[in-house]
């Protein structure tokens, strides 16, 4: 994976969870969370260990109970085994504090620590427990991500900015007044957190809400009042395109401006869907921007009336699937790879010159055309392919050009534009273990 873009960041401090770099002149990261129980710690393993070789850098898991926090050491344990290393956070809500006093092996295991202040604890309790946090993340050389949510936000805190911001000659909206609730809040947290001892660089804040214009608004304030490095990421998003929609639409604006460090697409799954559907569209997000390289994508027409055959979908889609199930060993074995990219079209209008634009293209024949696939492989014309078995041969000549290309750096490795093999690798490639295995 490897940070290919030439954006402007904003300027923020370099936090460490485990190896992977976040904030400073780190890409930007991708990250996820399980929906399992984590007191079930072999399926919890199971579904990190996904994310994981789907591409996400920091998986974040419910500690909700005893039963749950007693299993984080154990979950460590086992993925460490299997030589997943990636970096796992804590989700704390209300009993946060006892937990990570009464299970020390937790609190070591965790990566980092995520706190939402308005659950933190009400009344007078509220500082000490979110004390007793902080001072245990002090102990154990944690970082923490102080999350705030405009679903819980801390209500005294707000009924005190209504009443000051009804006595103004201009109060702001109600809108307006939630959103610098939610700034204030992470902000005085950060601050609070500072002075019990937590250093700049072990703080990393996030203000989520569920509107696309208010995050935006959330975040260009935020990121023009601190230097932390800023997690971003629209909760709730929802399900299906909806979500995919809302959260590619409030993050891209975000990051064309150099806000965001790491990034979370909460996706609402389908039922018995994949939780690596929220980290695949993440990685496209950055992708499709030109940020960072994950995977290679594939180049497809829409299709119209001269590809009534389904043909080229389906090859398309067979293709792409395929690169992205190679990715965890090919991650390893070809740097660079994730970089590499094909073109699967359906007819002769723009078929040949959208091929000849990528490393790989075929140009498949549209309705009435004569049946026959030229491949073109960088911008040359190479083969023309006839018959059932064009999908094989196909997928033949990509697996034969990744060979030699990118094995040992290859040699377009020396036509990229940044150094692939150094630049933005944030944690260590993936072997390939069956799941069925774990």
């Amino acid at each position: 994976m490897s940070q290919v873009s030439r954006l402007a960041r904003r300027p923020c401090r370099r936090v460490m969870i485990g190896h992977v770099a976040v904030g400073g002149d780190a890409s930007v990261v991708v990250q996820s969370m399980t929906n399992t129980d984590t007191a079930d710690a072999d399926a919890t393993v199971r579904q990190v260990f996904e994310l994981w070789q789907a591409g996400s850098e920091v998986v974040r898991i419910t500690v909700n109970s005893p039963e749950a926090a007693a299993q984080v050491g154990n979950i460590r344990r086992q993925l460490d085994a299997l030589g997943c290393n990636v970096p796992l956070v804590g989700d704390f809500h209300y009993n946060g504090h006892k937990l990570l006093n009464q299970y020390p092996d937790c609190a070591q295991a965790l990566a980092k620590y995520r706190i939402n202040p308005g659950n933190v604890g009400k009344g007078s309790k509220r500082d000490e427990q979110f004390a007793a946090m902080i001072e245990t993340a002090v102990r154990y050389d944690k970082p923490v991500r102080i999350g705030v949510n405009w679903g819980s936000l801390d209500q005294a805190k707000m009924a005190r900015m209504m009443d000051e911001n009804a006595q103004l000659a201009e109060p702001l909206s109600a809108d307006a007044l939630m959103r610098e609730a939610l700034i204030q809040s992470a902000l005085e947290s950060a601050q609070q957190a500072e002075q019990l001892g937590l250093s700049a660089d072990k703080i990393i804040i996030s203000c989520k809400v569920s509107d696309v214009q208010d995050l935006i608004k959330v975040y260009r304030e935020l990121g023009q009042r601190c230097d932390y490095a800023l997690h971003l990421g629209l909760t709730e998003a929802g399900m299906g395109s909806k979500g995919i929609v809302a959260s590619t639409a409030a993050l891209s604006v975000l990051l064309q401006e150099g806000i965001g460090d790491t990034i979370r697409v909460s996706l609402t799954p389908e039922p018995n869907e994949s939780r690596t559907k929220e980290v695949i569209v993440a990685q496209e997000i950055l992708q499709t921007m030109g940020i960072r390289s994950f995977t290679p994508l594939v180049t497809a027409c829409p299709g119209c009336g001269r590809t009534t055959s389904t043909y080229f979908q389906e090859l398309a889609q067979q293709i792409q699937r395929y690169l992205r199930e190679q990715m965890p060993v090919w991650r390893k074995q070809y740097p660079g790879v994730e970089s590499m990219s094909v073109a699967v079209m359906g007819c002769v209008v723009n078929g040949p010159g959208e091929s000849k634009l990528a490393n790989i293209g075929i140009s498949l024949p549209g309705t009435g055309e004569v049946p026959v696939a030229p491949v073109f492989v960088d911008g040359e014309k190479t083969v023309t392919l006839k018959g059932d078995n064009i999908a094989a041969e196909f997928q033949h000549i990509v697996e034969d050009y990744v060979q030699q290309h990118y094995a040992e750096g290859g040699k377009l490795r020396a036509l990229l534009p940044v150094d692939l093999m150094a630049a933005g690798q944030t944690s260590a490639p993936p072997r390939v273990i069956p799941l069925k295995a774990i």
